[in-house]
C-alpha cells in the first residue's frame, strides 16, 4: 500500500504542474508527464531485456502513435492492439509487427480491411475456437499464409480463450486452413487486484506450457508465447514465455498503485479538472464526470482521487463529478484547478482526442493526437 507521504509528495507535484500550465489548459483534460513516461518505459524493457523477454506493449492504453514510437524506439519487439482499426492505425504509422491480442471476428468490412493490413504489417491474430479461425482463412483468401495465427488460452481469467489442451488442434488447424500458427498467448486478468498478481501469474505459467505441450503433439514449434499484463508482468519470467504484453505500465494509475504494481511517482497522467460548484455539500463539484473518466470504480473506492486534499469522487454524471471532502479537511474554492488520478487509466485516454505533454517542471511541450480514440471495431 502507498505511504501518505509518497502520494502526498505526488498530489504536490501534480498541483506545481497545474499551476505552471495555468490557463494553458482547459479543463478538464488529461495532462501527461513525459518525463514520467520515458521512465516507465525505459524500466519495463530493462525488465524484460533482463529477463530474456520481447516486450511487445499493448497500444490500448495510450492509442498514441507518438508514445507507440516511444515504446519501439526504446527496444520493443512489436505492439499489441486491441482490434482492428488500432491495428490499422499503428501500421500505417509504420510499426511493422502487431498482434492484434483478441477473438477477432472476421466478417463485413473487416476481411478486405484484414486482408489489406496483412499487406502492409507483419500482422498476428488471436484466435480460439475453429469457427474463428474458419473465418479467419475466408477473411484473408490468397493471403493466409501472411497472417500469423497466435492461440489464445485460458488460464483463470474466465474469459475468452480455449483451454490449453485443444492448443494443439487449433494451432493444426490453423496450419491446415493455410493460416501461419505461431504459438500461443494468455490474458491473466484474475491478477488485477491485491495480493493476487503472482499466483494468477503462475496459473498463467501453468497454462502456457501445458498449451506449448499440446503444440509440440501437433509437431508445431512455437514462436510465440505471449503473456500479459501490466500487474503479472514483473512475475511473468518463467522459462516458457518469449514476450510479455503490458500497458498500463506507460501511464500507471491508482488501481496500480493500490495493488502495489506501481509507486506514487510512476504516475504519469492525471487529468486536470477545476472545481464549478460549492453548495455547502459534504462534496464540491468538478468538471469531469463519466465523459472524461468513465464510470471506473466503485462506491467503496471512488470513480478517481484527488490525493492533494484527501479526496475522492464519490460519484459522476455525465459532466459532474462529486468530489468528496474529508470533514476536517481543505476545501477546494471554485475556480480552483485540481488534479485527478483515475482509478482504470485507459478508458480515460479514451475519452480525449489529444493529450497535453508536459513534464515535471510544469513546462507545456506539446500536444499529441490520441490517434486511435474512439476506435472499437
Amino acid at each position: 500500500m502507498p505511504s501518505t507521504s509518497e502520494v502526498a509528495d505526488q498530489a504536490d507535484l501534480f498541483e506545481s504542474v497545474l499551476e505552471s500550465l495555468g490557463c494553458q489548459v482547459s479543463t478538464p483534460a488529461p495532462i501527461v508527464l513525459i518525463d514520467v513516461v520515458a521512465d516507465n518505459i525505459a524500466r519495463m524493457q530493462a525488465f524484460a531485456d533482463e529477463h530474456g523477454k520481447q516486450l511487445r506493449p499493448h497500444v490500448k492504453t495510450h492509442k498514441s502513435v507518438r508514445i507507440g514510437r516511444m515504446q519501439l524506439e526504446a527496444g520493443a519487439a512489436g505492439l499489441t492492439a486491441g482490434n482492428l482499426s488500432e491495428a490499422e492505425i499503428f501500421a500505417e504509422a509504420g510499426c511493422s509487427n502487431i498482434l492484434i491480442a483478441y477473438p477477432l471476428w472476421a466478417v463485413g468490412t473487416k476481411a478486405p480491411r484484414l486482408q489489406q493490413l496483412v499487406q502492409k504489417t507483419q500482422l498476428s491474430v488471436g484466435a480460439e475456437s475453429y469457427a474463428g479461425i474458419d473465418r479467419l482463412a475466408e477473411a484473408v483468401g490468397e493471403f493466409g499464409s501472411s497472417l500469423g495465427i497466435v492461440v489464445e488460452v485460458d488460464c483463470g481469467a474466465r474469459r475468452s480463450g480455449a483451454t490449453a489442451a485443444e492448443a494443439g488442434a487449433l494451432a493444426a488447424h490453423a496450419r491446415d486452413r493455410g493460416l501461419k500458427p505461431l504459438g500461443v498467448f494468455t490474458y491473466p486478468g484474475h491478477g488485477g487486484s491485491a495480493d493476487t498478481a503472482e499466483g494468477a501469474a503462475a496459473d498463467q505459467a501453468e497454462a502456457l506450457a501445458r498449451a506449448v505441450s499440446s503444440l509440440d503433439e501437433h509437431g508445431i514449434e512455437p514462436q510465440v508465447v505471449s503473456a500479459g499484463s501490466t500487474p503479472t508482468a514483473q512475475f511473468s519470467t518463467d522459462s516458457v514465455i518469449t514476450e510479455i504484453r503490458p500497458g498500463e505500465y506507460v501511464f500507471n494509475d491508482f488501481d496500480n498503485l493500490l495493488i502495489g504494481d506501481c509507486e506514487a511517482s510512476d504516475i504519469g497522467l492525471f487529468v486536470a479538472s477545476t472545481v464549478v460548484s460549492d453548495q455547502g455539500h459534504e462534496h464540491v463539484i468538478v468538471d469531469a464526470g463519466t465523459k472524461a473518466l468513465s464510470r471506473e470504480g466503485d462506491d467503496k473506492r471512488g470513480y478517481g482521487r484527488v490525493p492533494s486534499y484527501d479526496g475522492r469522487l464519490s460519484a459522476l454524471n455525465e459532466y459532474h463529478g462529486f468530489l468528496r471532502l474529508p470533514d476536517d479537511g481543505a476545501r477546494p474554492a471554485v475556480g480552483q484547478s485540481v488534479a485527478i488520478v483515475p482509478h482504470h487509466v485507459c478508458p480515460v485516454v479514451n475519452s480525449f482526442d489529444e493529450l497535453i505533454i508536459a513534464n515535471s517542471d510544469g513546462e507545456l511541450i506539446d500536444r499529441w493526437r490520441v490517434d486511435a480514440q474512439g476506435q472499437l471495431n
